[in-house]
């Protein structure tokens, strides 16, 4: 594809540079644009996406950009499916997350971020997401992973249980919000990738960032205490459900992107022997574990696993 065709023309000149970025999950691919001393994304669908898929996540993007939850919209080509936004260089909120001197403010910025989501009205076409239904489709195929025998385990305590009523009305949910799909403008915070966004119950992005941040239990309650304007005495039983929900499936889904990256697997690794989240994270830091690599994919998710027991 000629990816300059996919920018507007004032984009187009002699000295625009387009560099990838990354291959999301979708197979989108994404590119970093910079022109005239400026950068932009580009992210062009890939070619299996249908098209009336494509468009609804555009009219969430839209909708998200007009309320300064996700970077602004320059661009639009239908014909290539490609989206031209602004680059938004963050300015470290996961940073101020991790700091003990402004956790607290990162807190109830996030929680009231995820409120304005919520709040957003759903387009009339937006599907429903599932996550279960998309974690026992990747169960199917851990069979044929070399996986310790605690990932299965994990995948059927999840499965088998019976989800408690989520006791609120669906939203437009982001239904990925990690700290990579998190960047803070110095004004906002804004969300990234909404390619799985769909109407969802509020928890599950509540849940999804608590559990990659590793929140105690208290935190959880500033959360969502933030989000909902209101003290939270305890966490709701649904929530608690979504996090050990997030945790499977996510590190489900790492397992096999690290088998998709030519990781051979491993049956000799035991719950005890796994990496907690917290010892990831520590070698992410060090430099000596990265989730570009399949080894670092699979040290992740083995780690998301083994801490949903926890949850």
């Amino acid at each position: 594809m000629n990816l300059i065709a996919c920018l507007p023309p004032h984009l187009q000149g002699p000295t625009t540079v387009i560099t990838p970025i990354a291959a999301g999950l979708s197979g989108a691919g994404v590119y970093r644009v910079e022109a005239d001393g400026q950068r932009f994304v580009l992210k062009v669908a890939a070619d299996s996406d249908p098209a009336p898929r494509w468009r609804s996540r555009l009219a969430i993007q839209e909708r998200a950009a007009s309320a300064a939850l996700a970077p602004a919209i320059v661009h639009v080509d239908e014909a290539h499916r490609a989206v031209v936004s602004a680059f938004v260089a963050d300015r470290g909120f996961a940073a101020r997350y991790g700091d003990p001197r402004t956790r607290d403010a990162a807190i109830a910025q996030l929680g009231q971020t995820l409120r304005r989501v919520h709040d957003l009205p759903l387009p009339a076409d937006t599907a429903a997401v599932d996550p279960r239904q998309q974690l026992g489709q990747l169960a199917s195929g851990l069979a044929a992973i070399a996986a310790p025998a605690f990932a299965a385990d994990a995948v059927q305590r999840v499965l088998t249980e019976t989800p408690p009523a989520s006791e609120r009305p669906t939203v437009l949910s982001h239904n990925d919000v990690n700290p990579t799909n998190l960047v803070d403008d110095g004004e906002h915070v804004m969300l990234l990738d909404w390619d799985t966004a769909g109407a969802n119950e509020p928890f599950y992005d509540l849940a999804a960032i608590s559990v990659f941040f590793r929140m105690d239990d208290a935190s959880c309650r500033q959360l969502l205490a933030a989000h909902d304007g209101a003290a939270a005495s305890h966490l709701p039983a649904r929530f608690s459900y979504d996090r050990r929900l997030v945790a499977v499936l996510c590190g489900t889904m790492f397992l096999q992107l690290a088998r998709q990256a030519g990781h051979s697997g491993a049956t000799t690794e035991t719950f005890d022997t796994a990496p907690s989240l917290v010892e990831v994270y520590q070698r992410m830091r060090a430099g000596v574990s990265s989730v570009a690599t399949s080894e670092g994919r699979w040290q992740f998710g083995l780690a998301l696993l083994k801490d949903s027991f926890a949850m």
